[in-house]
């Protein structure tokens, strides 16, 4: 793509980082943006998991932790 190149040597070092993984990683990030499906749930419930991760930090064993995602979902 033309304007990939182009933010690669446009002499701005964040742009051009952006632009060379974009190269690097293109297929994915073509697939991400063109296909109908989506990992959005799934990342959606990992996010509330570790938020009652982070809530429980250092006071909760490992089977009350289980227990508070079970009882939330």
């Amino acid at each position: 793509m033309e304007w990939i190149a182009q933010a690669e040597a446009c002499g701005v070092k964040e742009i051009t980082s952006f632009a060379t993984g974009l190269r690097k990683d293109l297929a994915a990030a073509t697939a991400g943006l063109t296909e109908q499906w989506s990992a959005g749930a799934v990342e959606g419930d990992v996010n509330r998991i570790k938020m009652i991760k982070r809530t429980g930090y250092g006071r909760a064993s490992f089977s009350l932790l289980r227990r508070r995602i079970l009882l939330m979902s």
